[in-house]
């Protein structure tokens, strides 16, 4: 990676970068996702070692979910037959039944059982009268008209029917899923097996942190980056640390990557400068799909394939990598790992400032999304958009994404956004 990848600072940086002949953001993902299929091992985990994992098929119900009709609320169960029409009706209480327990005999007419919450309905009932809706006299449960035939009752397999689909292969396995999973009573799910990634950066000016710089050195923040996201997304992630700019040391570098790993991350070595060897070592090993986006932060980003593995070639401008991991290398991992993903996607919303933009590219602004005394969503950018200020990043909850062809946005008009984090994220 050339020393300019990383010393950038402002918006002056990415000003000159439109080329022409790049592909659009669209097609440049359209490309990647049709070259891309799911690895193909699968394995039984445990239920719980199945979480964040993605399930290699189909997960048929093996029982009703709830396994019986069981009551909704603390009350009665009783025939719903038995409700007056008008007034009150006195009903004799025949026994207990608590969640766990079940009762033996069955309900006759003018009879109902004390019941709780969760407990199965006995044989006979058909109605749960909730108990702040009833009065007790004596042995008699007094009902009052007004109660519905049915009510307060969940029936067996309301939740999920024997033998049903219920996650579909394909299907990220979430807290949500894992509780579903265990409703099932299932010990063991078969998912598909880790996804492998290799990673390094590229540059002779390139140190670990903890190192002492000398003149022209730099820290490497791509590599953290990219840790940070890759152990995010669930994957068995290699750093292999920084590779010089040295033509064979590089090479012996994909070829080790590409001997274990199903895709290949590296972070600078893109662009056009004359230490900038990846593109030829790709065409030695392997096969390049393109190298240019028409897209700001992000323009050199390559795609391609080394052997078996993937290759995703992103820029040496830290805002660049996190940029070009969330449009392009997160969805493509996750099509690896067998999930059937989309790009990011984003909603509308006012910006509260204009923002300023070139036709001919799609940029990625950093954005923060809030609230206005009325309570409604406007956006404004983190300040200045050179590639460099990674801290732009960390102040931002969002992606402002102006489309292809439009220019500046003035203030008022309506933008998407793309937020960092959603709820189940």
């Amino acid at each position: 990676m050339n020393e300019s990848d990383h010393t950038v600072q402002n918006d002056q940086s990415c000003q000159s970068d439109h080329d022409p002949q790049s592909l659009s953001v669209d097609a440049a993902w359209a490309r990647i996702s049709s070259e891309i299929q799911a690895v193909r091992g699968v394995e039984q985990v445990a239920l719980r070692n199945a979480l964040d994992r993605v399930l290699a098929h189909d997960i048929h119900s093996p029982v009703n979910v709830p396994f019986h009709d069981n009551s909704a609320m603390d009350g009665y169960a009783l025939r719903g037959a038995d409700i007056p029409a008008t007034g009150t009706s006195g009903l004799r209480c025949v026994g207990t039944i608590l969640a766990g327990q079940a009762m033996e005999t069955t309900l006759q007419q003018g009879e109902c059982v004390r019941i709780m919450t969760g407990a199965p309905i006995p044989a006979g009932a058909d109605t749960v009268v909730m108990q702040e809706n009833t009065r007790v006299d004596g042995d008699q449960v007094v009902i009052t008209a007004g109660e519905t035939p049915g009510q307060n009752v969940r029936a067996a397999g309301e939740d999920l029917r024997h033998d049903a689909v219920v996650l579909r292969r394909g299907q990220r396995v979430r807290p949500a899923e894992l509780g579903v999973l265990g409703s099932l009573g299932l010990v063991e799910v078969p998912v598909y097996r880790r996804v492998r990634v290799a990673f390094f950066s590229t540059g002779d000016e390139l140190r670990t942190a903890g190192s002492t710089l000398r003149a022209g050195e730099i820290y490497d923040s791509n590599r953290y980056s990219l840790y940070g996201m890759l152990q995010h997304l669930g994957v068995e992630a290699t750093d292999m640390g920084v590779v010089s700019d040295d033509p064979d040391t590089m090479e012996r570098a994909f070829a080790d990557a590409a001997s274990f790993a199903d895709a290949i991350i590296t972070s600078g070595g893109v662009s056009v400068g004359e230490a900038d060897f990846v593109k030829q070592i790709m065409n030695r090993l392997g096969k390049v799909g393109f190298w240019k986006i028409a897209m700001r932060p992000g323009r050199p980003l390559a795609f391609g394939t080394i052997g078996e593995a993937r290759f995703f070639g992103l820029p040496g401008n830290p805002v660049s990598v996190v940029a070009t991991w969330y449009q392009f290398v997160q969805p493509a991992l996750k099509r690896l790992m067998g999930e059937e993903p989309e790009r990011p996607t984003g909603f509308p919303v006012r910006a509260g400032e204009e923002l300023r933009k070139r036709p001919g590219r799609t940029e990625f602004q950093r954005g923060i999304l809030q609230r206005d005394d009325h309570g409604e969503l406007f956006v404004t950018s983190t300040g200045s958009q050179g590639s460099g200020i990674l801290s732009s990043v960390s102040r931002a909850n969002c992606f402002i994404v102006i489309p292809h062809d439009s220019g500046n946005v003035p203030a008022g008009e309506l933008v998407e956004v793309q937020p960092f984090e959603g709820v189940m994220a």
